[in-house]
């Protein structure tokens, strides 16, 4: 495996993490990247960001057919539209219809709150169906933050996400720090790609979310499930940078080597990032990892080429007795 990993083509130094059904992990580290170097998680947050969530669901302070007037005084969408019909199962599973990014999104010291509104602001007569159409953008999950904010009577998702670390123990050292900002931390996170991580703390949240520490198996068969099955896919990075149809759980992907989806879901899921950094779960072949490392933007597809160039001996390690 470290021979394979040595010789794989990489722009960046990487580390690489994998563990298997009996504990046994095996670590490699290139060049100077190491499992506590501290990387931009780009969009591997955002199956940290739905986990949280999920969790506030299963502690009852949250439902997933919340919509966000519901949690969000100010939310501005009226009845008449179709978008006010979303729910929290919809931006879960970036279904919800709001697909147009405002510039708020990449301001660190723009209010929170009102940076979601201008994203319902942005959306509002796009003539959007939620349910009808999968698309990969940061707007679902900043609003979803924001009900979850409000559920907790916290005053920030920096609050969230403490709470979250006290109760599991998990990303000690992380926070969700990007945009960059003049505040520490950031009053407008963003909660689909803005963490900072260890490649170590990632496999710890990986370690207990396979265990069953985190989820219970209610919301574990939600998180795991094709939420996107009776979808269009309008906007895949999966389809648009390997040409592969990944259909989508809540804040995970269900991967699917093929240009039209033809796989059985839940059994191998990811949440890559932009910058290549690629957290993955074989759940079939009981073993689980990431390739840890911070690339430029849109290299997505060298972090998975990576972990590819050695699935096969991987595969063969972790079915080893």
């Amino acid at each position: 495996m470290d021979t394979a990993l040595s010789q794989t083509i990489s722009d960046v130094d990487f580390s690489f993490s994998v563990e298997r059904q009996d504990s046994r992990r095996h670590n490699f580290n290139r060049g100077i990247s190491t499992l506590q170097t501290s990387y931009e998680s780009a969009s591997t947050s955002k199956l940290v960001s739905a986990v949280i969530i999920l969790r506030l669901v299963e502690q009852g302070y949250l439902n997933l057919t919340d919509k966000p007037q519901d949690r969000i005084a100010t939310w501005p969408i009226s009845n008449s539209d179709s978008l006010y019909n979303v729910t929290l199962a919809h931006l879960l599973s970036f279904t919800s219809g709001l697909i147009t990014e405002p510039l708020c999104l990449n301001l660190g010291d723009f209010n929170f709150a009102a940076c979601v509104n201008n994203i319902a602001d942005a959306n509002t007569g796009n003539g959007k169906t939620p349910g009808q159409e999968f698309y990969y953008a940061s707007t679902h999950l900043q609003v979803a933050g924001l009900m979850a904010i409000r559920a907790r009577n916290a005053a920030t998702w920096r609050d969230v996400f403490s709470e979250f670390k006290a109760q599991t123990g998990l990303f000690p050292a992380a926070s969700y720090d990007l945009p960059p900002s003049t505040q520490s931390p950031p009053a407008n996170p963003r909660l689909a790609g803005g963490m900072h991580w260890t490649g170590e703390e990632y496999m710890a949240f990986l370690k207990a979310l396979k265990e069953g520490t985190l989820l219970n198996s209610a919301s574990m068969n939600q998180l795991l499930a094709d939420q996107t099955v009776s979808s269009i896919f309008a906007y895949s990075p999966a389809i648009a940078a390997l040409g592969e149809d990944w259909h989508y759980g809540f804040g995970l992907w269900h991967e699917c080597q093929s240009a039209a989806y033809n796989c059985t879901p839940g059994t191998r899921v990811s949440s890559p990032g932009a910058y290549g950094a690629y957290p993955f779960w074989d759940r079939s072949k009981n073993y689980f990892g990431i390739v840890a490392r911070q690339g430029t933007l849109g290299t997505f597809p060298n972090g998975v080429a990576i972990e590819r160039s050695v699935r096969s001996i991987v595969e063969q390690w972790a079915a080893c007795q």
